[in-house]
């Protein structure tokens, strides 16, 4: 196997094929990740939750990361990486196009509201299921690819 890195165009490439990812957030000294869908766009990414630790601890530290990643077979893959900063878009005048661009670029994805409406649902508060739309500013991206090597080594032949 060989690895590569990529471009940052390939990097963007990637972010627009892909649409589930893992977020990671800090506060206090502790990280914490978890999966998210996510719709890409001119230098950002879209997302949708609502009110729950990942919101919290994002309003409260909004430096974030998110990884997405490829996998043909275990010699081929993407791995993408995003270093960015988190942006609550409110249901104001001021975000209401950024709001209606994400809403927009999210519904092309299929389910893209069900992980955290199922998940708020459980947790049974009237604000758990206001809808909370977000994106992730890309201040930094790098990736890379694996692939397999150009030669093969057969195993040998029983007879």
């Amino acid at each position: 196997m060989l690895i590569h890195e990529m471009t940052r165009q390939e990097c963007l490439d990637t972010l627009a094929r892909s649409g589930l990812g893992r977020l990671g957030c800090a506060r206090d000294n502790q990280p914490y990740v978890v999966p998210f869908y996510f719709a890409f766009d001119t230098e950002r990414l879209y997302a949708f939750s609502t009110l729950g630790q990942k919101i919290e601890w994002m309003r409260a530290n909004p430096r974030v990361c998110v990884e997405t990643d490829e996998l043909t077979t275990h010699n081929q893959w993407v791995s993408v990486v995003v270093v960015g900063r988190f942006q609550e878009l409110p249901d104001t005048l001021e975000y209401e196009q950024e709001r209606h661009r994400a809403h927009w670029l999210l519904q092309q994805r299929a389910m893209w509201w069900e992980p955290a409406y199922v998940a708020s649902a459980h947790h049974g508060a009237a604000d758990s299921l206001i809808p909370i739309f977000f994106c992730i500013h890309v201040d930094r991206v790098t990736g890379q690819r694996a692939t397999p090597n150009s030669f093969s080594v057969e195993p040998p032949r029983v007879h």
